[in-house]
């Protein structure tokens, strides 16, 4: 039996809905637009190329595509320092996420619950199908 295929659309969705993890809010909070200008999104680490892999649990290439897509589209920055990478969420990021959620649960239930099959749903999916 054959893995359903998953494009990078999906694989951005994953990517975003962990850097908002990282942020440690509740995505769909009241007034989130509001708080956002009080939070410092440029100063929180964000995570490694390596954890935006192991997060998509995809190859290089993908995560490459992946990130190159994100930073075109201004949802994330990518910061590279002695060779690493670190890659931050914009403001942008948060509230597109946001607002596509459920658009991405719409159409790519079967994906997102194969890809979460040993891990559980999390805590942004769960919110989302609310």
């Amino acid at each position: 039996m054959s893995r359903p295929y998953k494009d990078y659309k999906i694989y951005c969705c994953f990517t975003l809905n962990r850097l908002v993890a990282e942020l440690g809010i509740n995505l769909y909070q009241p007034e989130l637009e509001s708080k956002l200008d009080h939070l410092r999104i440029d100063e929180v680490q964000g995570i490694s190329k390596e954890e935006v892999k192991h997060e998509i649990r995809s190859n290089h290439f993908m995560t490459n595509k992946v990130i190159e897509k994100l930073v075109e589209d201004g949802l994330v920055t990518v910061d590279k320092r002695e060779g690493r990478y670190q890659v931050r969420i914009t403001r942008q990021g948060v509230l597109y996420i946001r607002r596509y959620n459920e658009f991405f649960l719409s159409m790519y239930a079967e994906q997102i619950r194969d890809h979460y099959r040993y891990r559980g749903l999390p805590q942004w999916a769960r919110e989302a199908e609310r």
